[in-house]
């Protein structure tokens, strides 16, 4: 379906129609989500190369397209690239968005997420810490979110083995989603098993 509508869309309005460009994204998050990384990948570039042209390079739509070229290199392993796409992504929504909109928080999550891959630990904390800290401000400390912003750092605390600092943030993650998501939800289990452990 999506593959016909951006044929027809390529056809009759042409290769860099916004209406074409949308049709090439959502081809590449179906071949994305179907494990076809390279074929994604094509796309997305595609799509981030059109949307430079036609909307500028710091615009939102754009800088969606540079978010989801990340994703898919990151997928694919290609850190290096992602890091440097998921940069360029955080620099634009900064610019646009502002610092502590949404959508930069979760750039700077998405660039943590990337640095924690590479090994560089000193890095994606500060991202994390960065990521926590927003999401306590602008959407509160108890909203999902915030949560996941707590596991982030949790997360990368325990595997540098830093017990001590990881454990009261897992108990934060865990309880935040026990009251969002209810206390026998499978994430909400999750966390607490991880707090648990370290009890242990």
């Amino acid at each position: 379906m999506y593959r016909g509508a951006l044929e027809g869309g390529e056809r009759v309005l042409g290769l860099e129609h916004p209406n074409t460009l949308t049709s090439l994204g959502n081809l590449a998050l179906v071949l994305w989500e179907q494990g076809k990384y390279a074929a994604a990948e094509k796309l997305y570039r595609r799509a981030l190369e059109g949307n430079e042209k036609v909307l500028g390079i710091e615009h939102p739509e754009t800088l969606t397209s540079v978010g989801n070229l990340a994703w898919v290199l990151r997928e694919q392993g290609k850190y290096t690239a992602a890091e440097k796409m998921y940069q360029r992504a955080l620099e634009g929504n900064e610019k646009v968005l502002g610092i502590e909109h949404p959508e930069t928080l979760t750039n700077v999550g998405n660039l943590a997420w990337v640095l924690r891959e590479q090994g560089k630990y000193t890095a994606a904390e500060k991202m994390y810490q960065r990521a926590l800290e927003g999401s306590e401000r602008i959407l509160g400390p108890e909203h999902p979110h915030t949560s996941s912003s707590a596991y982030n750092l949790a997360s990368l605390l325990h595997i540098q083995e830093r017990y001590d600092e990881a454990s009261p943030l897992y108990l934060r993650a865990s309880k935040g989603f026990s009251k969002t998501l209810g206390p026998n939800h499978p994430t909400t289990q999750e966390y607490f098993q991880h707090h648990s452990s370290m009890q242990s």
